[in-house]
């Protein structure tokens, strides 16, 4: 009985790793945020392991029951649509619920859309700060607030759509020489890196919005654009 926690692709299907890929094969079941979705990359590696769906809406009664199942000696693998499990998703629940039986929960790592980012960022790695998705509405000011004053690097996810507003109503509060760097279509064919100031950064979003997948890389208040 074991709880796999497997990363998966952010974007190319090459980012697994074999260990991953022989666990997905090895265990009775997958708890997949999507099902369909997830259905890509098990066709893909030639994956038949049944599979059941674990997101967002479903119940602490599912996690409970899961866990049970777990409890009984089956084995399962946790995945979600892309990356780390646990990161911006509903993972810890049934986590939480794996450990409450005495379920060892063992993770199997690989890629996460913010790590990436602040790879191909430039920007300082040594520390940083992941704040997950900016709100849509209540408490994004209270946000951008506390990145200002922040010495380490700061990761954050945000939709294309709103991208421009949030950059508008960052660049008072930040600052429009604040170095920021948007990472778009992470792995993917059309993967891109927008590094410079975050005025020219809005400048370019009202021109011609961004599309795709994206992460923010906010560089600390003392970084400057000498030190790029």
């Amino acid at each position: 009985m074991s709880l796999y926690i497997v990363a998966t692709p952010i974007g190319n299907l090459e980012d697994i790793t074999f260990r991953a890929v022989r666990i997905l094969k090895e265990v009775d079941l997958i708890a997949a945020e999507d099902t369909r979705h997830s259905g890509i990359l098990l066709k893909h590696y030639g994956i038949t392991t049944p599979s059941t769906s674990f997101h967002s809406h479903s119940t602490d009664a599912k996690a409970r029951a899961l866990a049970e199942e777990m409890r009984n000696g089956k084995s399962m693998a946790l995945i979600t649509d892309a990356g780390t499990p646990g990161i911006s998703d509903p993972a810890w629940t049934l986590i939480q619920a794996a450990l409450a039986v005495d379920v060892p929960v063992i993770p199997i790592p690989g890629p996460a859309a913010l790590l990436a980012a602040l790879m191909g960022s430039g920007l300082p790695m040594n520390e940083f700060v992941y704040l997950g998705f900016i709100p849509a509405k209540k408490g994004r000011q209270t946000l951008f607030e506390s990145v200002r004053d922040e010495t380490r690097t700061t990761v954050l996810y945000e939709s294309p759509h709103r991208l421009t507003k949030t950059l508008s109503q960052m660049e008072p509060i930040l600052g429009p020489d604040r170095i920021i760097v948007l990472a778009r279509e992470l792995t993917k064919m059309h993967e891109t890196f927008h590094r410079g100031t975050l005025g020219a950064l809005l400048a370019q979003a009202k021109k011609q919005p961004f599309k795709g997948e994206m992460v923010l890389v906010v560089a600390p208040e003392n970084f400057k654009l000498n030190d790029y």
